[in-house]
């Protein structure tokens, strides 16, 4: 009797894993979230798929990178298509700060190395970067509640374009 309910066991494991596998990998936009959710996520702006494959790189959170690809647009081929900001600001909460001793770490000790870089205390902000175009607006969010010092430095020596005035 025990050897039939560990094969009833494994089928019901099987059939369920099926049945969770078979819808991801034929409706893929269903995994597109709407703008409206992916604001509220953080992911405001143009993201390219690229750009969530490197964040994953560097944030260890599948759930996090699971909600980028889901907000994503797709890579062209064209090598333009590498996006570059003209500047950014790390946005936070200074009450907050204490939660985020990363943050506070490249606040300190690495912000300087990157002077298209500001720092912008807003109440009850959660830790994001602003990504800004040549005019000083806003491109795109990113959250980085969970990101390494050395990760926020890299990202943004990737992703800003060095001043002219260095």
């Amino acid at each position: 009797m025990g050897v039939m309910n560990l094969i009833y066991g494994y089928t019901y494991i099987l059939v369920v894993v099926v049945l969770l596998v078979i819808p991801l990998g034929t409706a893929k936009e269903q995994l597109r979230l709407s703008t409206g959710e992916c604001e509220n996520l953080g992911f405001n702006g143009l993201a390219l798929c690229s750009d969530c494959h490197t964040l994953a790189e560097y944030v260890k959170d599948q759930e996090l990178v699971s909600d980028c690809l889901k907000c994503c647009t797709e890579d062209s081929d064209d090598s333009s298509s590498k996006i570059t900001y003209s500047g950014a600001i790390v946005e936070v909460c200074m009450r907050k700060l204490i939660f985020y001793p990363e943050i506070v770490g490249f606040i300190e000790e690495e912000k300087d190395r990157l002077p298209s870089v500001k720092v912008q205390y807003v109440f009850n902000s959660p830790p994001k970067l602003i990504m800004l175009d040549d005019a000083g607006q806003q491109k795109e969010t990113i959250r980085i509640d969970n990101w390494k010092r050395e990760h926020m430095l890299q990202f943004l020596k990737e992703k800003v374009k060095p001043t002219s005035a260095s």
